[in-house]
């Protein structure tokens, strides 16, 4: 898919952004890329029945809400969506949801996976590795098929997630390539096409057409549009995965070949200009696909979930006292090993294990930032990344783990300074020409090679090879 010849100008674009934690809009001037609105919600899974699933409701009332406010100040001339992956919505013949959107973290019966696995392609057709629960979108529809038959048979329209809110939007039914080709199962990153699971499963008459995150599918819908008081026709654009969002900005800044790693919930490196010719489907290796319908090797674990179950009672430490800390922590081998999150990353079959628990919160925080660090680079290493490296998400103002990358590497790296990276690339689908303002990371830190040595080798059961 082309970036079109030429684009509309607009001075300031709405943006939804919803990720699996939390959901935001915001609004991008677009000659400073500044974030000038923000409001944010939580993202909240409901229980059931008839499973766990996101409260679509809420998240709608937030939007409606939310951009009637940002309608009077500051105002928005267009609006882009990204949106985390794995998840799809399933429309009746009215439009509505023929069934809630599951959440993908829930986990389906073993005879429902033992008779999807003897479905899915191939990983050399689809490069998208086994996951568990519905992290494969084509999971989620044979599971909804066989647990919900009747409810099934009244789906007529299945849409990737960005893509569901910009038809609550505009009316108007798209898929788009960054969200299939983000390990769904049902697509072909080399071919652009839908896979062989998509007749396997019969739904290839309910996908929606596909069309480029650069479309602008249509206007918000005149009875929209007079509820949330726009003074003009605002165009609503196709929208894009939230991950591939995140690097859209540097693909324009950096070009081929570079790595980005793009943190959140997440951490999700990406090797732009990588080949995927090593790729290991059962360490989380894949092969998404960019804004452009390029195909982009890639390698994950849920880092910021991992962040977050380590550091979450933890107080903030003094940089002398972090420094004191390091020290400590290098010199003892104190470490963490994978994995934290389990069944996910590149050490999906290992469960953490501490090597010399910290009882001290400083020495806590560092290891946890070496952990991080460390797992990144095996990821980086797994899918053959280039330089230089750019970091975006909350990890970008991590000096710790920015220059564990630095050391561990030997390679440019390179801070975003961005509040938040989908929000930008978002933006830029509409055809805004900006920079992400970024530092480049000059620290290093002494002792740690030997140390990560130690930890590869621990993580790896003996071995040194990543």
């Amino acid at each position: 898919m082309m970036k079109p010849a030429t684009l509309p100008k607009y001075r300031r674009v709405a943006v939804i952004d919803i990720g699996k934690t939390n959901a935001k809009l915001v609004v991008v001037d677009a000659e400073t890329g500044k974030e000038i609105a923000v409001r944010k919600t939580a993202n909240s899974v409901l229980a059931g029945p008839p499973y766990p699933h996101f409260d679509i409701e809420a998240l709608w009332q937030f939007i409606l809400e939310t951009l009637a406010d940002f309608a009077r100040v500051p105002g928005f001339d267009a609006l882009s969506i990204t949106t985390h992956g794995a998840s799809a919505a399933l429309l009746d013949e009215n439009g509505d949801l023929a069934l809630p959107v599951l959440d993908y973290e829930h986990l389906y019966p073993q005879d429902i996976q033992s008779a999807y696995e003897t479905l899915r392609p191939a990983f050399a057709e689809t490069y998208s590795p086994k996951l568990a629960g519905g992290l494969n979108v084509g999971a989620q529809l044979h599971y909804l098929q066989t647990a919900f038959p009747n409810a099934f048979t009244r789906v007529a329209t299945i849409l990737t997630y960005p893509q569901y809110w910009a038809y609550r939007l505009t009316g108007i039914a798209a898929n788009e390539g960054t969200s299939l080709g983000c390990h769904t199962d049902l697509w072909q990153p080399f071919t652009a096409s839908y896979s062989s699971l998509v007749d396997r499963l019969g739904v290839r008459k309910q996908l929606a057409p596909v069309r480029s995150a650069f479309d602008a599918l249509g206007d918000i819908q005149p009875e929209l549009a007079e509820r949330l008081g726009l003074p003009k026709a605002v165009p609503v654009y196709c929208g894009i995965h939230d991950s591939n969002a995140s690097l859209l900005p540097h693909l324009l800044g950096f070009g081929s070949p570079c790595s980005v790693i793009s943190t959140g919930t997440w951490v999700i490196s990406f090797g732009v200009g990588a080949k995927p010719d090593h790729l290991d489907p059962n360490r989380d290796n894949l092969v998404n696909v960019d804004a452009y319908g390029s195909p982009v090797p890639t390698a994950r674990f849920m880092g910021g979930r991992e962040w977050d179950m380590l550091t979450r009672d933890l107080p903030k430490a003094a940089p002398g006292k972090m420094a004191n800390a390091l020290n400590s922590v290098l010199d003892k081998h104190i470490m963490l090993l994978p994995s934290v999150v389990e069944k996910t990353g590149p050490y999906p079959d290992r469960k953490a294990e501490w090597i010399l628990e910290p009882t001290d919160p400083a020495e806590r925080r560092v290891v946890a930032s070496l952990y991080e660090a460390l797992m990144t680079v095996t990821c980086l290493e797994l899918i053959g990344a280039d330089s230089p490296l750019i970091v975006e998400g909350p990890f970008a103002s991590n000096d710790l783990y920015l220059e564990a990358l630095h050391s561990l590497t030997g390679r440019p790296v390179f801070a975003s300074e961005a509040t938040t990276g989908t929000a930008i690339g978002a933006a830029l689908l509409t055809g805004l020409q900006l920079k992400v303002p970024m530092h480049p990371v000059t620290g290093t830190i002494e002792k740690l090679k030997t140390y990560a040595a130690i930890w590869r080798e621990r993580a790896n059961g003996g071995r040194t090879s990543v």
